[in-house]
């Protein structure tokens, strides 16, 4: 019972702990101003600022003491810390009472004081929001790219090192890091974390239900328990994801990615840190997260000199996109694609002069995600050569000639999340059994009519008087 009312009382030395400062720094102001002539009337306020200030930094240290016990802190500094604001609630008692006395040297007291009060004050920032906090602002630009980038190749990276532990710095430190360890709970070193705090293990390798952390990260904002504190930066869906996915594959602090067990709830979240797009600008396995080599240079100026347009589909990725629709003789110019078959992913050939028999050199380009067939003559013929493309997760045949039987040739392409058909030779009719040979696949019918209502009409009335 006493335990728990030191603690209570402890945890009002934030409150109180500013009223010294605020006062004691305002006697300093009022005292050296009114050396000044025009000032002298203010002299009386500085007895009432110290004797004042002096109280409150006596409850200050009692509180700040109480506050102490709770084990929360790095003792260290909270032990220099400590000495350093009994030491000043000392000073400001002796300025209050040379002040009574008139003592010549007062003002060395005063200077004392201030100096005291900026040292100590410096202390308690360092404990509550980190030892960097003056110059933290100074680097958050810096510090957030870092925390952020993208990482060239995932599969290679640290699980721990190079991707929660920054999570755990930018989110957790402040709260349980060298300075402060809320709970008795310390996560910036792997002994701390397997350690826990005072509810017990923290995490628990392969038992995310029944780890602390992730408990804590899953309550709802309200909830008093949630981690981090409602007032504090929150965890992305992104770090939550990673983090009950390192938990959830063991919580080891030394295997690379491609060591682990990779579920299809993660792979846009892992692709996410590799290519600098989030997971909602990314589908699952949209950009394969195995990697590429990088296209030859001497190559990929070849095929811009062909009018061909190759970008990378994404920051910090070697795989590319191909766009015919600036190249004149298609048909020509086809076979340069085998130079970047390992990379190329996307293929763009909406809105050109492709033919069926073009299409034959999918078969040698099985690395082919996202087709674009939108706007060409291709038909039922050309389908022969897109069933090989067994990676194919979009197909856009909107405005061809394809129709219902072309596109039962391709019902073995078990990845074809996405496919287009507006105003081609598949019918309405077509559409229930399509939807039955492809149950998984998003089927675009287009041709879209949104229904007029009466809100939508604008009656335009003359002006009054016309």
């Amino acid at each position: 019972m006493i335990g728990t009312i030191t603690e209570f009382i402890g945890h009002f030395h934030p409150v109180l702990v500013h009223l010294p400062i605020g006062i004691l720094l305002l006697a300093s102001l009022l005292f050296f101003l009114s050396a000044k002539e025009k000032y002298q009337s203010l002299r009386p306020a500085v007895g009432i600022s110290l004797l004042s200030g002096a109280c409150s930094a006596i409850l200050s240290c009692i509180s700040g003491y109480f506050l102490s016990t709770t084990d929360d802190y790095d003792q260290q500094l909270v032990s220099l810390h400590q000495w350093l604001g009994i030491a000043t609630a000392f000073i400001s008692v002796l300025a209050y009472l040379f002040f009574k006395q008139q003592k010549n040297w007062f003002k060395w007291i005063m200077i004392l004081l201030t100096l005291m009060i900026i040292v100590t004050g410096h202390l308690g920032g360092s404990l509550t929001h980190g030892s960097d906090y003056l110059t933290a602002s100074l680097r958050s630009s810096e510090n957030k790219s870092e925390l952020t980038k993208s990482i060239a190749d995932v599969q290679e990276a640290v699980l721990y090192a190079d991707i929660v532990q920054p999570i755990l710095q930018s989110k957790c430190y402040n709260c349980h890091g060298p300075n402060k360890q809320k709970g008795k709970l310390r996560l910036d070193q792997q002994e701390f974390i397997l350690k826990g705090g005072k509810s017990g293990e923290t995490v628990l390798a392969g038992k995310t239900d029944e780890s602390e952390m992730i408990k804590r990260i899953l309550l709802p904002k309200e909830d008093d328990d949630h981690m981090p504190p409602v007032e504090k930066a929150q965890l992305s869906k992104n770090d939550i994801e990673l983090i009950h996915w390192w938990v959830a594959s063991g919580a080891d602090f030394n295997k690379k990615i491609k060591e682990l067990p990779q579920t299809e709830k993660i792979k846009p979240v892992l692709l996410a840190l590799q290519s600098g797009q989030t997971t909602e600008e990314i589908k699952i396995s949209a950009i394969p997260l195995k990697p590429v080599e990088k296209a030859s240079d001497s190559v990929l100026l070849k095929l811009k000199a062909a009018g061909i347009m190759i970008v990378p589909v994404a920051q910090n990725s070697n795989y590319l996109s191909a766009n015919f629709i600036t190249t004149e003789n298609i048909h020509t110019h086809i076979e340069l694609l085998l130079s970047i078959a390992p990379q190329l992913i996307w293929l763009k050939l909406g809105n050109t002069n492709i033919s069926d028999s073009s299409l034959a050199i999918l078969a040698k380009l099985p690395n082919i995600i996202r087709l674009y067939l939108e706007n060409t003559t291709i038909s039922d013929a050309g389908l022969q050569s897109v069933k090989k493309l067994s990676q194919l997760q979009y197909l856009n045949l909107t405005r061809t000639k394809v129709t219902v039987n072309g596109i039962l040739q391709i019902k073995e392409l078990k990845n074809l999340q996405e496919l287009y058909f507006y105003k081609s030779g598949v019918t309405s009719a077509d559409y229930t059994s399509l939807k039955n040979l492809f149950p998984k696949t998003k089927i675009d019918t287009g041709g879209y009519k949104l229904e007029m209502i009466a809100s939508d009409t604008l009656l335009v009335k003359p002006p009054l008087g016309k």
